[in-house]
This record gives C-alpha cells, sequence and structure tokens, in this order.
C-alpha cells in the first residue's frame, strides 16, 4: 500500500521544512552579512558550508519526508533513521558553524559551562549511549513513541547528547580541544562498544520486542503523532504489515544490523579522518611548517 493515503502533510511536514529553511538563511545571514558584528570572525570556507547544508538536508530527510512516516510502519526504517540523525548530522553540525561562532556563543556564562562539563568524554559517552540504550528498552519505547511531547523531548534531549558526544572529537575552537590523536581513537572505539548492547538486544531477540510495531491499537497511537487525526480517521488500518511483506521479527532484525552497520561505516570514516589529521600535526612538528591544506 502507497504511503500517498497519509497525505501531502504526514509525507513531507511543510511547517518543520519552513523552520529549516529560516535556520539555513539565517546561518547564511551570520556567516555572510553580520559576520562582521562578531570579533575574530573570518570568512567561513565553502567546505564548512557544505557540511552545514547537508546537516540540514539530512535532517528534513528523516524528520520531514517520507522516512519519518516510514519510520513509524517499519522499524528498520526508524533505526536507520536513528543512525542518520545520532551518528551522522552532529558532526556535520559541529563541522559545519565556524570556531569564531562558537566563541561567541560561549561567552554566555551559563552555556559555557553546561556545554563544558557535558563535553567532558566519559560524560558525554555515558549521556549519549546511556540515553539511545535507554530509549529502545521496549516498556520506554512504547510509552515515548504513543507520546507526541516525551517523543519530542527525547529525540531532542537524545540529539543534543549526540552533539555533546561528538564534540570532543570534531570541534576546532580553540582551548576546546580535550583529546589528543590517540585518546580520540580510543573514544571511538569505546563509543562503539558501547552502543553494541543496544544493538544485541534488538538483533539477537527471538520475538517482536515493541508494541508500537505489532499491537494495532498501540501502532496507530504511534502513527497518530505524524499523521493528522482526520486523515488517519479516513483510513481502515489493521497494522504495519499492511506496507510490508517482511515479518515483523525479521524487519526488526534489520533494524538492528542496519543501526550497528552504520555506525562502522560513520566510526571508520571518523578514524580515518583522525589519522589524518594527526599525521598532520605529526609532520608539521617535525618540519616546523605549516601542511598545505586541501584546496576547496
Amino acid at each position: 500500500m502507497s504511503l500517498s493515503i497519509f497525505g501531502f502533510q504526514a509525507m513531507w511536514s511543510p511547517y518543520f521544512f519552513l523552520f529549516l529553511v529560516f535556520l539555513t538563511v539565517l546561518y547564511f545571514m551570520i556567516v555572510g552579512p553580520w559576520r562582521t558584528k562578531f570579533a575574530q570572525s573570518e570568512e567561513v570556507p565553502t567546505k564548512q558550508k557544505v557540511a552545514f547544508i547537508t546537516a540540514m538536508v539530512l535532517l528534513y530527510i528523516c524528520k520531514g519526508s517520507p522516512i519519518d512516516l516510514l519510520g513509524h510502519l517499519m522499524f528498520s526504517a526508524h533505526m536507520t533513521q536513528m543512525a542518520v540523525l545520532y551518528l551522522i548530522i552532529p558532526p556535520l553540525f559541529i563541522i559545519g558553524i565556524p570556531s569564531w561562532l562558537f566563541t561567541a556563543l560561549f561567552r554566555i556564562s551559563p552555556i559555557r559551562m553546561v556545554v563544558k562539563f557535558l563535553t567532558k568524554p566519559l560524560i558525554s559517552l555515558i549521556l549519549f549511549n546511556g540515553l539511545f540504550s535507554f530509549y529502545h528498552v521496549p516498556l520506554i519505547f512504547d510509552v515515548v513513541k504513543t507520546n507526541m511531547w516525551l517523543h519530542a523531548l527525547m529525540t531532542t534531549v537524545i540529539f543534543i547528547t549526540a552533539l555533546m558526544m561528538w564534540w570532543p572529537v570534531m570541534n576546532q575552537v580553540p582551548g576546546w580541544e580535550t583529546l589528543s590523536g590517540i585518546k580520540k581513537v580510543g573514544y571511538i572505539f569505546a563509543d562503539g562498544v558501547l552502543l553494541t548492547p543496544a544493538c544485541a538486544l534488538i538483533i539477537f531477540a527471538d520475538t517482536p520486542l515493541y508494541a508500537t510495531y505489532y499491537d494495532p491499537e498501540a501502532w496507530l497511537n504511534a502513527l497518530s503523532l505524524c499523521v493528522p487525526a482526520g486523515t488517519l480517521a479516513s483510513l481502515h488500518l489493521t497494522g504495519p504489515e499492511m506496507f510490508s511483506s517482511m515479518s515483523l521479527l525479521h524487519d526488526q532484525q534489520l533494524g538492528g544490523v542496519l543501526m550497528k552497520i552504520i555506525q562502522e561505516i560513520v566510526y571508520g570514516t571518523v578514524l580515518f579522518y583522525i589519522f589524518i589529521q594527526w599525521y598532520r600535526k605529526e609532520r608539521e612538528g617535525e618540519h616546523g611548517v605549516k601542511m598545505p591544506q586541501p584546496t576547496e
């Protein structure tokens, strides 16, 4: 059955799209005409702008496109959504926002204190992985997925902790680099290990875990978070099996596998990036000259 039965608003989230467009325009105004209002501001390289735009496009795909709707119908789509939302988008945001803008933001004392505490490597690792695992405990997951405010709050909080988790690895703000090259490698490996139990629980379960995917009533309650009530009432739906030929258990297992595969790809890419940065610094230290950066 086609997703088009849920209507344009459920499939494309126009209000969320307009909100992201507003944020993107604001970003380009800050790094463009308004840049002179910030102390020690510099022209933002094209690669940083591309990173920010990529993050915004992926954010819309995850939370505003039919992928978000599909995440209520198939658990594998939900886990793919989570992987992109928490493992790919946050580092792109950190890369895309210039250091001088972060520096200006951190002049606000409460923000500086909170960020400094939450980005301590051990705390950031425990917070993100703990909340992600906590969210995927079946009882908690089913409650959150059927309550609009809890769902919005949990998604936002985990996203913020994902930003804090990526900060020690990706940030380039002077005075905020808490990890050296080799420590970053250990940090990434530790992060991968801590995320494994949640994936293993999902992959090796021998029965469907989440009522919001196997119980018709809970499923409809969860679906009401992204489908207007009038549209949902006009449809005759019996369960997610209407939209997929895959069994609930296989869909659940596929979700856990996809999450782990995407994690390994992302972490492998980040490790490669860390080694390149580490190599450049070592070469600069040996020769006392700055190695040329890739041209834009």
